[in-house]
């Protein structure tokens, strides 16, 4: 199952490895390289059938032997329509590969909390792109679907997903440190999805309705190490027994050293256009809504980003009280992540230090030493500029946090455009509504720690220190903690600062 789950994949960053001549002796050869990759068992047992079919192979993927096991090991339903591709040599040593398919499956298990099912089914799928054996990736392809459906089903939530038409395309090329690198985009249409959360031991009964006319995709690579990646899973194939695994772990390490970093950066983003939330408590909206995301490889200093985007939020007008209501953001974006992260010593020193024939395979003290080797570093949360609006009112933060010492140190700014106008809200507010008032006495206390600058926001910089310490524009709000008595001396003569 690990390794035939995941064939798709497999194939068709594999499948096109050997051979020109399209013909019998051929496809006996390409069956033969393909088990390299995911066994010899799952072409004896006809989950992988190589053949013939005019100028081109067809690979066609049964998943008939993979139910057949599953029902006589495993309480687990699993069925998926049989489906082939076409992939076909060409002068140049690159395979055109494509598909038109329609693939469905369903599966159904035993979880901790009981049954669990999944049923899905994709209309007119069509895919064709160019495969290179040297890079290990395909230098072009296209996707498209014309809709796709998902059920799921657990004992406190089903849930349905529904897609109108999709595209996608992708390209690679050789990367300039080597490994490969790539871009990849998708676009959905119609995108719905019904959730339906019913808890029977709290009574707790919660539907959503999620719904956007427009999901896009987007992903780019840097140094992919795409030719490793095969390597170490041609490894685990031909590796599978304990015993030679033990015996090969030399072979192991230098693959998994040959694959680091793993990448040099990967970057990733996926958003909605127009999306609507429905809900018991009432109707929230945004015009854009969406997340991206980014990563080194496994580097001596990397980095991680994160960031949260919305425009045009809107939320039921009964959630908060009127006076509230006025205050709310319409528009954010957070923008958040990790710098100086140091893995590529640790992972060598993991790949270095383990060994499958000792329990465990690692020294006891190992982790400590990991620890102490990625502290060195000295790693940091980074806030980077971020920003909350709501018409010519906005909050903006950055900053970071480190740990000296294995304690936070803080170094964040924030300053408020339209602060003033805040309070005004406030004070307007509190004429009516005395949950309102209580705020008003906070808010300016909050802006007398405040620095007025030159456009006219207010700004505080707030430091926190590894001892407890905060201050805020240079002003001590909170002093150092109490330093604890470790000699445990109880005498009044001593005392702690």
């Amino acid at each position: 199952m690990n390794r035939v789950l995941p064939a798709v994949f497999v194939l068709a960053l594999s499948a096109p490895a050997l051979g020109q001549t399209v013909d019998g002796e051929g496809a006996k050869q390409l069956s033969e390289n393909l088990s390299r990759y995911i066994g010899s068992k799952a072409i004896d047992s006809g989950f992988l059938k190589v053949s013939v079919e005019g100028d081109a192979y067809k690979l066609a993927v049964d998943f008939k032997p993979v139910v057949n096991l599953l029902a006589t090991q495993h309480s687990f339903k699993f069925d998926f329509s049989p489906y082939a591709f076409l992939v076909k040599p060409s002068s140049n040593g690159t395979w055109n590969v494509s598909a038109d398919l329609s693939p469905s499956g369903s599966f159904e298990f035993m979880g901790p909390e009981g049954p669990q099912s999944m049923q899905f089914s994709i209309k007119d799928s069509k895919f064709t792109g160019v495969y290179d054996t040297e890079l290990a990736a395909f230098t072009s392809a296209t996707h498209s679907t014309a809709g796709m459906t998902m059920k799921t089903r657990d004992t406190m939530q089903r849930a349905e997903v529904s897609t109108g038409a999709g595209t996608a395309t992708m390209n690679a090329s050789q990367a300039a440190n080597g490994g490969v690198d790539f871009t990849a985009t998708q676009t959905i249409a119609d995108f719905a999805e019904t959730l339906d959360f019913d808890d029977p031991k709290s009574g707790l009964k919660f539907p959503l309705t999620i719904k956007s006319p427009e999901l896009s995709v987007n992903a780019t690579g840097k140094g992919m190490r795409t030719k490793p990646f095969l390597d170490l899973l041609a490894f685990a194939v031909a590796n599978e027994d304990e015993a030679k695994l033990k015996a090969n772990q030399a072979q192991l390490k230098s693959l998994l050293l040959a694959a680091l970093p793993l990448w040099e950066r990967i970057d990733g983003s996926y958003g909605f256009k127009d999306v609507t939330v429905e809900s018991p408590v009432g109707h929230f909206g945004a015009t854009e809504l969406g997340t991206s995301f980014g990563t080194d490889g496994i580097a001596q200093n990397g980095a991680v980003n994160y960031t949260i985007k919305a425009a045009g939020l809107t939320i039921p007008q009964n959630l908060v009280p009127a006076w509230g209501t006025a205050l709310l953001p319409t528009d954010i974006n957070l923008n958040f992540g990790g710098a100086n992260i140091g893995l590529d010593s640790m992972a060598k020193k993991a790949i270095e230090a383990f060994d499958l024939n000792k329990n465990p395979p690692l020294p006891a003290d190992f982790g400590d030493q990991i620890k102490a080797d990625f502290m060195a570093k000295t790693p940091k949360f980074v806030i980077g500029h971020s920003t909350m609006k709501k018409g010519d009112m906005e909050i903006a933060m950055e900053g970071e946090i480190t740990f000296p010492g294995m304690k936070p140190e803080a170094n964040v700014t924030i300053d408020i455009a339209g602060y003033d106008r805040i309070v005004e809200s406030l004070h307007a507010a509190a004429k009516s509504e005395p949950e309102a008032a209580q705020y008003v006495p906070v808010a300016l206390a909050i802006k007398g720690f405040g620095k007025t600058l030159p456009d006219g926001r207010i700004e505080w910089v707030v430091n926190g220190k590894p001892d407890g310490s905060v201050t805020v524009n240079g002003v001590m709000v909170k002093p150092a903690d109490p330093v604890a008595n470790d000699e445990g001396d109880d005498s009044e003569e001593e005392t702690t600062p």
